[in-house]
């Protein structure tokens, strides 16, 4: 007596023809988006944890010094070195490479530049010390010592 019938569930396909665009897109997307390791780290590191930890502001201003033991020390030696870039330096040369640095940043930036030192923890405080002296020589007194990082938990802190 209604006037109404009920349908029958006939089967509904989903259209798929813009699946190779979507999917073309999200890889797109992620390709673009991605950062890629800048330096390839030649030193080996273990580095202390922290007392107390602070945000960087711009981490376009930082620019990483990495002290440590050679990884390769049959062609390297095994006294720590430490590398600029994706080179290793003397201490001596640490002046030149900062005022490089420093070159690369706009003109009202250059004295805001930090430097990072990421020093393995068995290296002697002599080379450190060399370091400190060439970046004082360059004007670079901003500097930054790298630590692991430290998550709280309700016993104790503990390290990622």
């Amino acid at each position: 007596m209604s006037k109404f019938k009920k349908k029958t569930s006939a089967s509904q396909e989903i259209p798929t023809s813009a699946l190779p665009d979507i999917i073309f897109m999200l890889l797109f997307f992620f390709m673009v988006t991605t950062v890629l390791r800048e330096t390839e780290i030649k030193v080996e590191q273990k580095i202390p944890k922290a007392e107390q930890m602070k945000k960087i502001e711009r981490k376009s201003l930082v620019t990483y010094l990495y002290i440590g033991k050679p990884k390769q020390t049959e062609k390297f030696g095994g006294e720590a070195k430490i590398q600029a870039n994706d080179v290793f330096i003397e201490p001596k040369d640490v002046l030149l490479w900062v005022a490089k640095e420093k070159d690369k940043l706009s003109e009202q930036e250059r004295d805001k530049i930090t430097i990072a030192l990421k020093v393995d923890s068995e290296a002697k405080m002599g080379i450190i010390s060399d370091v400190q002296q060439q970046l004082r020589k360059a004007n670079a007194r901003k500097l930054m010592y790298n630590t692991r990082q430290l998550v709280n938990t309700d016993k104790e802190n503990s390290l990622l």
